[in-house]
């Protein structure tokens, strides 16, 4: 345990006091805009009666953007910066094994959301302890048994998961290896199909049918996307895939159901997040708390979406246990 001058020691040098701040200057860095889980952090705050200023700026899904924000976060004096997603996080704070390096956020308190596994991707050394003074998070993934609980629900004789996944987001090959192992120890088949990248380094959207042919026929039943930013992005051609091969999609993310037609997900609500962020915000930013300090925030509530026009439109229809616990869109 830090000796009390230690860590007050550290307090000074990571900017957080233990007086509440008259005004907090927070920089919001987004992957891909600010959706759900941005809204719901800047809500929380804006509700909470604090005196609290923000910051957005988008990445564009461009990791080239994201040293220039961080510049920014320097010279402007900003209290505090919320990460979304795994490659604005590692763009931002690097991981555990560049504790060392310059470039990175090693002072700013900084809180990181919808990153898929941060352990897994070296973002913290595990839930219980971050391993880094200045950094904590959220955490909103269920665990992957319950995916594949889920998909037994759905289709009872369920023998085989597909999987598309592109190597540019690590997140992206995190879930991949992790997926693996699971289905191994499950005793379930499982295939993997990575989508290619262009010459810009990127996959591209007209590959992912490819893709989903590619599974089906191998004999893969349900297809998972795992934690691709790419995917979630590109839910209209995944969309049209999917209808074209007649797979059911199960994904992490409930706006691939309630707005790009995959079959099913288990998730928790973005919304839910970004205010569990906005409470973690508070604690540094008002109640003196060491981000370091601070175990990663783990959601407890996670919803079932089930999208029933795609359902009937390529044939595989839920049973009605589970619709009794689901919501359902059309």
């Amino acid at each position: 345990m830090r000796s009390k001058i230690a860590t007050a020691a550290l307090a000074v040098a990571l900017g957080v006091g233990t007086a509440t701040a008259e005004t907090a200057n927070i920089m919001i860095v987004t992957w891909r805009g600010c959706e759900e889980a941005c809204a719901g952090f800047q809500d929380y705050l804006a509700a909470s009666g604090h005196d609290v200023t923000f910051t957005l700026r988008d990445a564009a899904q461009d990791k080239t953007r994201l040293p220039g924000f961080l510049d920014e976060a320097r010279q402007s004096g900003t209290g505090l910066i919320l990460t979304w997603g795994t490659s604005a996080t590692i763009g931002i704070a690097g991981t555990l094994a560049d504790l060392e390096a310059p470039q990175f956020n090693h002072t700013i308190p900084q809180i990181f959301m919808i990153v898929a596994d941060p352990v897994g991707a070296g973002v913290v050394q595990s839930l219980e302890e971050t391993g880094r003074a200045n950094i904590t998070g959220t955490y909103n993934r269920m665990p992957e048994t319950v995916t594949l609980q889920t998909i037994r629900s759905y289709m009872p004789a369920f023998a085989h998961l597909g999987l598309l996944f592109n190597a540019d987001e690590k997140n992206s090959v995190v879930k991949r290896d992790e997926m693996a192992a699971l289905a191994a120890d499950q005793g379930i088949a499982f295939t993997a199909v990575e989508l290619p990248l262009g010459e810009d380094g990127h996959p591209r959207a007209q590959d992912i049918e490819a893709g989903m042919a590619a599974l089906k026929a191998v004999g893969a039943e349900f297809v998972y996307v795992g934690s691709s930013s790419f995917l979630q992005a590109e839910s209209e051609a995944l969309h049209a895939a999917a209808l074209a091969t007649k797979m059911p999609v199960i994904s992490p993310y409930e706006d691939m159901v309630r707005k790009g037609h995959a079959l099913i997900s288990v998730a928790a609500r973005y919304g839910d997040v970004g205010r569990l962020a906005g409470r973690l915000a508070e604690q540094i930013l008002f109640e003196g708390a060491l981000p370091g300090s601070l175990p990663v925030a783990r959601m407890q509530d996670f919803a079932i979406t089930i999208d029933t026009n795609m359902a009937r439109k390529i044939g595989v229809y839920p049973p009605l246990e589970l619709l009794d616990i689901a919501e359902t869109v059309e």
